[in-house]
């Protein structure tokens, strides 16, 4: 399998329009082509002109031919191996997509293609912010603005038997063949190291598919990235790189703001930071890794979530794991949302309290478990009051693309008199009129909400976390938190980077820039998924969500979509079991504010295509015949 067809069309060849380009060289999805103009050379006579031009078109012409078939050999030869770079088609007649002719934007002929900051600005009379418009109930805005579809019969019913169908086959593979894997020595008498099904899963059904996961990249996750081309000559068991590149279009990563730049200044700010203070300070903050900088950026951080103080920490997932243990101890009772993230999950196990999970933004199965455990206290205590009651939310789940529904959990919260801790990693910059989440989004008051978590890795195009609140909170952390006595400090660089892009976010460099990125990723984000409800697909979460999941629901499909997808130079995330359950494998979008109107009409005629294809439209949903507005 590669990029040649059984029609022999390749995939150069169906962009005829960029081969006949002969100004610039020619980029295809294994690398550049350096071009090779024929420049010809003045006439030494003048009656010799006539035939000296005749023969020139002739070897013109002859040269035109010896390219194109040379540009066919060198897709044979350079035709990748790996499943991951493979036309998926379920149909004689293939896939047909639009010519790049026929549009303003292809990712194979736009390097260093400039991205719509400050160029795309909303129409302020006909622009809808990002916010709740509370002119329904909060419980009635809910249903109207969230997508969510059941699985039809049939299809589950080939999910499962397809899933069953990997599983039995990887038994047998298990039994026939050894696998190529480093076996331990000298482990006579010791127990089991890794779980026996965890290891059979990874070998046999995984494997299969592994060629869509931890693909590297090597570029800048802007609008676009550039991934790095590998393949496998064993079925997975080993990759090996072509030495080839593939520019696609980025809708994977978390880069909602557009920050994640090489260019601007961002970038410009934190390369002169981290040569003025160096690249770490090899310390925690509470020994010699403190600066003015952290301080700065701490005050910031505060001010941009409306609150009295806020402390920030080196990693996200860190925040949640190391953090929750601070709060919370064994007589505590937590109420946690059944799709809350795993660096949540894994902090509350460290603490030893009590979880209590609640159906996925359910607002009455979360009245239950408040109810039960006030009424009947600590049954391992003798029925005593728990020493704290605390609700676990998310304000944008990563991978159901919902939004919490807030204002109804503040209401329950000072009903029972329990703790909120709202996890903002995704909904903070992307989410409001101004970028400060869901909190804002609602038009809640933050001191509402006991505890503010989130995440300098998606909007603001960073690395780290923070959590922010009262200042007596706070000072409690700084004495307390794992993460802020033992981690190592926020780098300089990263720290710049951080402060910079909030800075802009909040207007305080003196330009609209935030603003508009706000207002463009709310854009892109209301267009592409009305776009793709228009198409027939199953899309979970909030209208106003930036993270978009498509439910393909079959394992095999996960991996067809991926695959299909890059050949048309669209980088996507995938997830299945068990980061999902079994029946809702799915592909995941994040949109970004980076993204263009052209890229987004380009990304979804070719989704639109490649669900046609492979049989996605699963939604049995009405669809909207008139032309979505931008």
């Amino acid at each position: 399998m590669g990029n040649m067809d059984d029609d022999g069309v390749t995939f150069a060849q169906s962009y005829e329009s960029i081969a006949a380009n002969k100004n610039a060289s020619t980029p295809i999805s294994n690398g550049h082509i350096p071009n090779q103009n024929f420049v010809p050379r003045e006439m030494a006579k003048q009656q010799h002109e006539k035939e000296l031009n005749e023969v020139e078109q002739e070897v013109q012409q002859d040269r035109v031919e010896v390219e194109e078939q040379q540009q066919l050999l060198l897709n044979k030869q350079l035709k990748f191996s790996a499943p991951a770079y493979t036309e998926i088609r379920t149909r004689s007649g293939g896939l047909h997509f639009k010519r790049t002719s026929e549009g303003s934007y292809h990712p194979a002929t736009n390097e260093g293609h400039a991205t719509s900051e400050g160029k795309q600005t909303c129409d302020d009379d006909k622009f809808k912010p990002s916010q709740a418009e509370r002119v329904l109930s909060a419980e009635r805005e809910h249903y109207q603005k969230t997508s969510f579809e059941d699985v039809p019969l049939h299809t589950a019913c080939l999910t499962y038997l397809g899933f069953y169908l990997l599983m039995i086959l990887g038994y047998i593979n298990q039994l026939l063949f050894v696998p190529k894997v480093a076996t331990e020595k000298a482990r006579d008498g010791y127990v089991t190291l890794y779980d026996a099904f965890e290891s059979f899963y990874s070998r046999y059904v995984y494997r299969r598919v592994r060629d869509c996961w931890n693909r590297p990249i090597c570029s800048v996750p802007g609008d676009e990235l550039v991934l790095k081309d590998r393949v496998t000559d064993d079925y997975g068991w080993s990759f090996r790189f072509t030495g080839t590149e593939t520019r696609c279009l980025n809708l994977g990563s978390y880069n909602y703001l557009g920050f994640a730049a090489a260019t601007g200044a961002c970038a410009d700010n934190s390369e002169q930071r981290a040569r003025e203070k160096g690249l770490a300070y090899c310390s925690s903050r509470c020994e010699l890794g403190n600066s003015q900088m952290h301080i700065d950026l701490e005050k910031l951080t505060a001010r941009y979530c409306g609150v009295e103080d806020a402390i920030v920490f080196g990693m996200g997932f860190a925040t949640n794991a190391l953090n929750l243990p601070s709060l919370l101890g064994p007589n505590c009772l937590v109420v946690s949302d059944e799709k809350n993230h795993a660096s949540i999950i894994l902090g509350l196990r460290l603490s030893g309290a009590t979880t209590r999970v609640f159906k996925h933004n359910n607002m009455r199965d979360l009245d239950r478990v408040l109810r039960t455990g006030v009424c009947y206290g600590n049954p391992k205590n003798g029925g005593k009051p728990w020493r704290k009651i605390m609700i676990l939310v998310e304000g944008i789940f990563s991978m159901e693309g919902s939004i919490v529904r807030l204002p109804e959990i503040i209401a329950l919260k000072k009903k029972y008199k329990a703790y909120v801790y709202l996890d903002e990693a995704h909904s903070i910059g992307s989410m409001g009129p101004t970028g400060r989440g869901v909190v804002e989004y609602f038009g809640i008051d933050p001191k509402d909400v006991d505890i503010l978590m989130g995440t300098f890795t998606k909007s603001f195009g960073s690395a780290g976390g923070y959590i922010a609140g009262s200042k007596k909170l706070i000072d409690f952390l700084r004495t307390n938190s794992h993460a802020h006595c033992y981690a190592s400090s926020i780098s300089p660089p990263i720290v710049q980077q951080i402060y910079t892009s909030m800075s802009i976010i909040m207007g305080e460099d003196g330009t609209d820039t935030g603003r508009n990125k706000v207002q463009q990723l709310a854009r892109n984000t209301r267009y592409f998924r009305k776009r793709l409800a228009q198409m027939g697909v199953i899309t979970y979460g909030h209208e106003d969500s930036p993270v978009v999941p498509m439910l393909v629901y079959l394992f095999s499909k996960i991996g067809a979509v991926i695959r299909t997808l890059t050949t048309r130079h669209i980088a996507v995330v995938g997830a299945g079991f068990p980061a999902t359950p079994i029946m809702e494998g799915r592909i995941r979008f994040c949109l970004s504010a980076a993204h263009t109107k052209d890229q987004l009409d380009y990304a979804l005629d070719v989704i639109d295509d490649v669900s046609e294809n492979l049989g996605l439209k699963y939604s049995r949903k009405p669809r909207d015949p008139n032309p979505i507005e931008y």
